[in-house]
């Protein structure tokens, strides 16, 4: 998952809102987002590679979504980095307590940002820094360095959420999470991968013959605790191949 934005907002009638784009190689295996029959209540995406995932939702509540960091020079961990959510998602620890302990293995993972979350608290982890964090209400948004780290493209998703807000649609996020645009070259940052490979990455739906967005995920969740979360899944060059939606 490479570019995730949301609304936490206690209290209101739809405290957690998410919108996230999963950017991965078209020719890694995927199974698309499903319960998982092995945990009833676990839905998510499966990366059938290395058995893990990069967002989903799970039982009492649980959510939890990953980017990675984008880091060229960084040492490789030896473990796959989509064990993360699913180990939360199926695990019972508040938040907290999971990344109070997940310090202590982080270094074993190539850089991440990892999201978890339950009714009543929302905590964010980055494993360059080692700091985890309550996150306070507000419009925050990862991609592939810091929490609200201010490249351009996610800087564009978080004002699009705002205005998306407005109309509580699940298509005006959808939208957000399909805009092409790419910055101008000046903007983008600078992470070590070549300007040509930048500009590639510089858009919130990202399109290739090789790599681009797989697939884009909402989550609304409610203050009654109903869920609704859809995937929308792409193929080579950003051609729509399925969709997925549960309601619970």
């Amino acid at each position: 998952m490479c570019l995730i934005v949301l609304a936490w907002r206690p209290g209101h009638a739809l405290p957690l809102v998410v919108a996230a784009n999963r950017d991965e190689f078209y020719a890694r295996p995927t199974a698309t987002m499903a319960e998982w029959a092995e945990t009833p209540g676990l839905i998510a995406g499966r990366d059938l590679q290395a058995g893990g995932t990069w967002l989903g939702i799970g039982p009492d509540g649980r959510f939890a979504a990953l980017t990675n960091i984008r880091d060229p020079q960084a040492e490789q961990g030896s473990r796959s980095r989509g064990e993360l959510p699913l180990r939360f998602l199926q695990g019972n620890q508040n938040p907290e307590v999971f990344l109070n302990e997940l310090r202590r293995e982080a270094a074993e993972y190539s850089g991440f940002n990892l999201l978890v979350g339950d009714r009543g608290a929302l905590w964010h982890f980055n494993s360059q820094s080692g700091q985890a964090q309550a996150l306070p209400p507000g419009i925050h948004g990862v991609s592939n360095a810091g929490l609200d780290t201010p490249w351009p493209k996610l800087r564009q998703a978080k004002a699009a959420l705002a205005e998306a807000l407005k109309a509580a649609n699940e298509e005006s996020l959808f939208a957000l999470l399909a805009d092409p645009r790419r910055p101008d070259d000046a903007a983008l940052p600078d992470t070590g991968v070549g300007l040509d490979l930048e500009r590639l990455l510089g858009s919130v739906f990202i399109t290739s013959p090789t790599y681009g967005t797989r697939a884009s995920t909402l989550l609304f969740t409610c203050a009654d605790g109903k869920r609704c979360i859809i995937e929308r899944s792409f193929g080579p060059e950003g051609t729509p191949s399925s969709e997925a939606r549960f309601e619970i």
